[in-house]
């Protein structure tokens, strides 16, 4: 059933509610994406715990009503909550507060999915009116909005989850300050012409330069590269580990819980470790399994395999054992034949990857650590780009978009069956990566290592440069 279709079943009764308009999947996206807290006057955690015990063996499910209290009248109304699950999308929660004595209504659309294992930051520099302000931006309520130039942040939790573009999020700004600025003319007017005086300068914004920085610690936050598949120069991405103190705020540790001291590395070659997690696919509880491995002519790595009994979902990721290395390493191979698809290979998660023939770089921690095959790689970055986006399917997408993309993923397919003569570049500064050479011990004819110094930019990436390993009691 469409979205819109699922509200108006809720809303029905409703005199307030008015006509439901149509909704993209993109807008469905950030409303799972965009987790809205709860209200008194909507769902409270045991109301959803109870919805989804019941909803769980019941894919019928009608909409459950549950008398609460009006937060505008504090008399009793009607709150009417639907748990589904939309393809693609996962589960969300819908809900609706209706007062039959003030008239006063609200409706909200909840994520029920699950919180990514890393945050996320987008650095954008805004130069373009006709591009950079019409990119459409996913941000979550746990995300920090900044503007540097103006020292302008929005700090996290103050405005719920959205689907906007770059100039909706100025203008949504604007419209807050605006929103008591006649109270305080008359109670502080001073206080008032400095809030119009910031209010200019976000508006003037959309005619110049700056940078916008959306950092989000549950890695729910997205903007939109117009340009996909080749690399937006100007926008950065960068993954990082959540603090402690995140952590706490998102509800998934206790900010003064210890962390347990690590096991013995010798332990750990000799045996399986094995650790509960969630299925990152149905979210239902699952194991993951972790061994030390050592690599023939490589190095020792650390590979991590989830397997879901639910669902059947299986994920495996690979991390480096070792210290990072001096140098970086950039791996160049010549694709001559079909039977280079079957080559090993290791791709760290400080890896990039480039096809310069089709003028495609894909930057590091976009498809995380691997240990697979270079067909497994390709049909990586062909279901990142084109099967698994949510800005290139439903009415959210554009056709130029669509068929840019069909044709990006036709090109993979050709390289996959070895109709096309192209280069795969891995280059990895912290240089934990490796690609099998078929005819070791001598050197490959197609396949070319390069040794390099990093640069400032990749150290600091990499956290090398405020790192200190020698006289750090002083």
């Amino acid at each position: 059933m469409h979205i819109c279709g699922l509200l108006e079943v809720i809303l029905q009764g409703s005199g307030s509610a008015p006509p439901a308009p149509p909704c993209t999947k993109a807008e469905v996206a950030v409303l799972l994406l965009g987790c809205c807290p709860p209200t008194a006057s909507s769902t409270s955690p045991d109301v959803l715990a109870c919805l989804l015990i019941s909803a769980d063996n019941d894919e019928d499910n009608q909409p459950t009503e549950i008398e609460s209290l009006c937060m505008n009248c504090y008399q009793n109304g009607m709150t009417r909550i639907l748990l589904t699950k939309i393809p693609f999308f996962k589960e969300v929660i819908i809900s609706s507060f209706t007062c039959p004595n003030c008239s006063w209504s609200n409706t909200e659309i909840q994520s029920a999915g699950r919180i990514q294992d890393q945050g996320i930051a987008y650095t954008l520099k805004v130069k373009s009116k006709q591009v950079d302000m019409n990119r459409e931006v996913v941000k979550a309520d746990s995300a920090t909005t900044r503007i540097p130039e103006l020292d302008f942040e929005i700090p996290p939790y103050t405005q719920k989850g959205s689907l906007s573009t770059i100039e909706g999020l100025i203008d949504r700004a604007v419209a807050g300050l605006e929103q008591d600025q006649q109270l305080r003319n008359a109670t502080a007017p001073e206080v008032a012409v400095k809030i119009d005086e910031f209010i200019d300068k976000l508006k003037k914004l959309k005619e110049g330069v700056f940078t916008l920085v959306i950092d989000d610690p549950s890695g729910n936050s997205f903007v939109e590269n117009p340009f996909a598949p080749q690399k937006d120069e100007a926008l950065s991405v960068s993954h990082y580990k959540r603090t402690p103190q995140q952590d706490a705020q998102l509800g998934i540790k206790a900010e003064d819980e210890e962390e347990k001291p690590s096991n013995d590395i010798d332990c750990m070659r000799n045996e399986v470790l094995t650790f509960n997690t969630n299925c990152p696919e149905c979210n239902a509880p699952a194991s993951t399994n972790m061994k030390l491995v050592q690599i023939p002519h490589f190095k020792e790595v650390i590979i991590m395999a989830t397997n879901c009994d639910d669902c059947g979902h299986r994920t495996n990721e690979v991390k480096s054992g070792g210290a990072t290395e001096e140098l970086g390493t950039k791996i160049t191979l010549h694709l001559t034949d079909v039977s280079d698809m079957s080559r090993d290979l290791l791709k760290s998660e400080t890896c990039s990857i480039l096809i310069p023939e089709l003028e495609f770089e894909l930057g590091m921690a976009a498809v995380g650590g691997k240990f697979t095959t270079l067909e497994g790689l390709l049909k990586d970055i062909k279901d990142l780009i084109v099967s698994k986006n949510p800005f290139t399917c439903g009415d959210s997408s554009t056709s130029d978009r669509t068929e840019k993309l069909k044709l990006f993923g036709e090109k993979i397919d050709k390289i996959m069956a070895g109709e096309m003569d192209v280069h795969v570049v891995l280059d990895d500064p912290a240089g934990n990566s490796y690609l099998q050479n078929v005819y070791a011990p001598d050197p490959d004819p197609e396949m070319t290592t390069e040794k390099y110094t990093r640069t400032f930019e990749q150290n600091e990436d990499l956290g090398l440069n405020d790192m200190k390993t020698e006289g750090y009691q002083e």
